[in-house]
């Protein structure tokens, strides 16, 4: 295969009506390619757009592109939102491990993959940067291969590499690839994080994702020993704990010494310690969020959270009632993994109360909403106000155990909420 640098507006001219198009996750979404696409809407009729999250604007989820162009995506983040709720787009519920096997099956085969990737390399190998995720099987599945070539793009280890020869038109540019920065951690947010910091046992492999949460956890870390990292995803948080030599991995059985993970989402801080480091090894989602390589890992610590959890122990962790907030993604691979890894701990952390003071411990879940981690898979619960350990717990337990955890303002409530369902506590 020849490939050719073209302008972004040439590259995209042979899209058709109709056709499937993968566009490239996290901090790598190909704006410049989208934006192409979308200058042709007066051309296009129900091209499909499918993807995982991705970090800046969305131009084809304008509902006036509506006949235009439709989102059919494996996540909903914040740029698709109003899309996917309003009717202009869809949601696919699917964990994140599982993917790559829609697009292999032919079940959601995309005609065309929009990736960015790094400059070739002196052997003519590309990489796909901060994110790996899905973006390899879209590769191996597509028909038409278009990449952005970002001169800024950070080059990364692990299984992200491309031949040049792969791409059927490329796209050249320089500029920052999207960053996502953090926000000052709250007093709620260090409670959570000490409370989880001390299930962490020296050796642990951890998972964990991007926010307060997990950046309150991480600060509490400083005099730990041989961590390890195999996640879905990680931010700025792990840079002091490596610098400090509190993350090694060298207790690790799967990839010993490497932090793993299938993307990267942070300041250009981050992207500058990821580039070309022989530590991080990016891989596809279907090896980081593969139970079976998860589990083989020591005291695997997976630390998610949950838009709301009943008296029960289900997890809602995507949808607001029946509106979708973001997507199942990875959270039931590695609770599941995590309960099977040798002196494992499976841990859903979350604020008591949201920001308007109402109950995160519900009695029930909204009406719509859906179940993300079901009551059979949850072990450890933290809020700001301490941990309930529900594993093993029969219904009536597990209700008294959340209350505990619950915001004193609503105990009362919960209290009598449980004692109608279930007669006594």
């Amino acid at each position: 295969m020849n490939s050719i640098y073209v302008t972004a507006d040439e590259a995209v001219r042979k899209i058709r009506s109709g056709q499937r198009v993968f566009v490239h996750g996290g901090a790598m979404h190909p704006l410049p390619l989208t934006e192409a696409i979308v200058r042709r809407a007066s051309e296009l009729k129900d091209v499909e757009f499918v993807h995982l999250h991705t970090e800046g604007p969305a131009p084809y989820a304008d509902p006036s592109l509506a006949g235009s162009f439709r989102i059919n995506s494996f996540f909903v983040g914040g740029n698709v939102r109003q899309a996917v709720n309003e009717g202009h787009g869809d949601y696919i519920p699917v964990f994140l491990s599982e993917i790559h096997l829609l697009m292999k099956q032919g079940l959601v085969k995309p005609d065309v993959a929009l990736v960015q990737v790094s400059p070739p390399d002196r052997h003519g190998f590309c990489s796909l940067g901060a994110s790996i995720d899905v973006a390899l099987a879209a590769i191996e599945s597509a028909d038409f291969i278009i990449a952005e070539v970002n001169e800024q793009a950070p080059r990364t280890h692990g299984a992200g590499n491309v031949h040049i020869s792969r791409f059927h038109c490329l796209v050249q540019t320089s500029r920052p690839i999207f960053q996502h920065l953090s926000e000052e951690l709250t007093e709620t947010d260090r409670a959570i994080g000490k409370y989880v910091a001390g299930l962490i046992e020296d050796g642990a492999t951890l998972q964990m994702g991007i926010g307060n949460i997990p950046n309150a956890v991480l600060n509490e870390l400083q005099h730990h020993r041989r961590l390890g990292i195999h996640t879905e995803m990680f931010s700025d948080g792990i840079i002091p704990l490596v610098e400090k030599g509190v993350i090694t991995g060298e207790e690790k059985r799967s990839s010993k010494g490497k932090i793993v993970s299938c993307f990267a989402l942070g300041s250009q801080k981050l992207y500058d310690f990821i580039h070309d480091n022989p530590m991080i090894s990016m891989r596809e989602a279907s090896f980081t969020n593969d139970t079976n390589i998860i589990r083989m890992n020591p005291r695997v610590t997976a630390i998610n959270s949950a838009i709301e959890i009943d008296l029960t122990g289900q997890v809602c962790a995507d949808t607001i009632g029946a509106y979708q907030y973001s997507g199942v993604g990875g959270q039931m691979d590695f609770i599941r993994g995590a309960a099977l890894s040798e002196k494992g701990k499976p841990i859903i952390a979350l604020p008591s109360i949201t920001k308007n003071g109402k109950s995160k411990i519900v009695p029930f879940v909204k009406e719509g909403a859906g179940i993300t981690t079901t009551r059979a898979h949850i072990h450890y619960v933290i809020t700001e106000y301490g941990v309930a350990y529900l594993y093993g717990k029969n219904l009536r337990q597990r209700a008294k155990a959340l209350i505990e955890i619950a915001h004193p303002m609503h105990r009362e409530w919960l209290e009598k909420e449980a004692m109608s369902r279930f007669r006594y506590l």
